[in-house]
């Protein structure tokens, strides 16, 4: 029996799956991971670490060419792992592993961030200078090749510009300050010869054209005149001759004359009334123990306290009225221009804010009859008992 033969066939490579500890972690990852952890981003770790981003990212990424100074790199991979609560040593060591950075000394020129060309440098010939350091070049420029023309010509337009302001100044000065005569037609006389003192002789002066002065001239000129005593008049008599009865406000009134009488005979008048009437009396009475407070009206306390069954208290008049606070309000009854108002609420109330004015109160609250009201009738009849203070 012929067989065929059939090929081998090889057994596939089996892949068996990996764990999470089976992959590489990298330096970058878990800082990444962990920034992620703190919920910080490039620009806030740049912001609180005064590090570039681009740095932080080249530290994440083992990237040490992003550098411009290669010896910062360990200290700016510590000041980051340090931030990331990271060990700072162990951080450093793995991004020198991986990124295959070694630490170079302070002074070497893998430190530095210029980087040095090794090359030699050929000098290098000016073709257009031919003559430079012969003696036939000359050794410095003059002054004037440094000059501008245009420079010259500014400067020539300012001066001109100046000279011209002071030249206008000075003539209007002068034209100002300048006084001018101008001629006249008739020639005045020459009066500095004559003294006018000097009185002369009767034709000497009618030969001149004047006339003689009188001989009082000169008196009346120089004497002074006599000034008039001025008189003075009162415009009332001496306060000490006032009756107050005859003049003012306060004087009396006056009857009919009688003929058989000499004077009339003044009628007593009534007294002008200066001030207004006073307000009348309110005053607070309890029937029974009460807990009150009375503020003025800028809020100040004037009285507070437990008010005992026949307590009075007196309102003191204020240019504001005070308002009251009551715990008990069908303790207290309110005592107006002889008659009693009440009580200020039912009982087991607090009223509060309740204006101690005589309009308020007889507005807001009737008559307490003593007949209705058997306490108050008790509480007044004990305080009419009581001596006056």
């Amino acid at each position: 029996m012929i067989r065929r033969k059939t090929p081998r066939i090889d057994e596939e490579d089996k892949v068996e799956p990996k764990g999470f500890d089976s992959f590489e972690t990298r330096l970058g990852d878990m800082m990444r991971g962990e920034r992620a952890t703190m919920g910080k981003s490039l620009l806030d770790v740049q912001r609180e670490l005064r590090i570039k981003a681009s740095y932080i990212a080249a530290i994440e990424n083992s990237d040490p060419s992003a550098f411009d100074t290669p010896g910062f790199i360990a200290g700016y991979v510590r000041s980051y792992a340090r931030y990331l609560n990271m060990d700072p040593d162990q951080a450093f060591e793995n991004f020198c592993r991986e990124s295959g950075f070694a630490t170079a000394h302070g002074m070497s020129a893998e430190a530095s961030s210029i980087r040095k060309n090794n090359a030699p440098k050929m000098p290098v010939h000016s073709d257009t200078d031919l003559f430079a350091g012969s003696s036939f070049a000359p050794s410095r420029d003059s002054f004037f090749a440094n000059i501008e023309p245009g420079a010259i010509g500014s400067a020539l337009v300012l001066l001109l510009l100046i000279g011209s302001i002071g030249f206008g100044g000075y003539s209007v000065l002068n034209e100002v300050q300048r006084v001018r005569l101008a001629p006249v037609e008739n020639t005045p006389d020459v009066l500095a010869d004559l003294d006018p003192l000097d009185v002369g002789t009767a034709p000497q002066m009618a030969d001149s054209g004047l006339t003689a002065p009188r001989a009082d001239a000169l008196d009346r000129l120089y004497r002074p005149q006599a000034l008039d005593v001025p008189v003075m008049v009162a415009r009332d008599a001496p306060i000490s001759t006032l009756d107050p009865n005859m003049v003012g406000s306060f004087r009396t009134a006056e009857t009919e004359a009688d003929p058989l009488d000499v004077a009339p005979v003044p009628e007593p008048a009534a007294t002008p009334q200066v001030v207004a009437d006073a307000a009348p009396q309110v005053a607070m009475v309890a029937v029974r123990p009460a807990w009150v407070r009375v503020r003025a009206a800028d809020g100040s306390v004037i009285y507070e306290g437990i008010m005992e069954a026949g307590d009075r208290w007196v309102v003191p008049q204020t240019e504001q009225p005070p308002v009251l606070r009551v715990g008990e309000s069908s303790a207290i009854y309110f005592a107006v221009n002889g008659q009693h108002y009440g009580p200020a609420g039912s009982k087991g109330t607090v009223t509060k804010d309740l204006s101690l004015s005589q309009d308020n109160l007889t507005t807001a609250y009737a008559v307490a009859t003593l007949e209705q009201h058997q306490e108050l009738a008790r509480t007044v009849a004990e305080l009419s008992q009581q001596p006056d203070n």
